[in-house]
């Protein structure tokens, strides 16, 4: 019989969760952040310019989500926002 070291052991991988949609993601932070009292496009400008998270409140765990995506990420969203809304 088998010591416990020697049995097989059986290993389950949870699948990895979706990556939010940045779009979704900026609302959301958005929102945090203008319930919370702060000026939501000055704290997300600073965050993607610097990369400090200290910019965005974890009210709502806004901060986690927002650090889900890479800021190139949020920027492209952005770009592509105001170039739709131009076009």
């Amino acid at each position: 019989m088998p010591t416990e070291q020697e049995k097989t052991r059986l290993f389950k991988a949870e699948p990895e969760e979706e990556a939010p949609k940045a779009r979704d993601v900026l609302l959301r932070v958005y929102e945090s952040l203008r319930e919370k009292g702060y000026n939501p496009i000055y704290q997300i400008v600073g965050y993607l310019l610097s990369g400090d998270p200290a910019y965005i409140t974890s009210h709502k765990n806004a901060r986690a989500l927002i650090r889900k995506l890479e800021r190139d990420e949020l920027i492209e969203e952005l770009v592509k926002s105001y170039v739709d809304k131009e076009a």
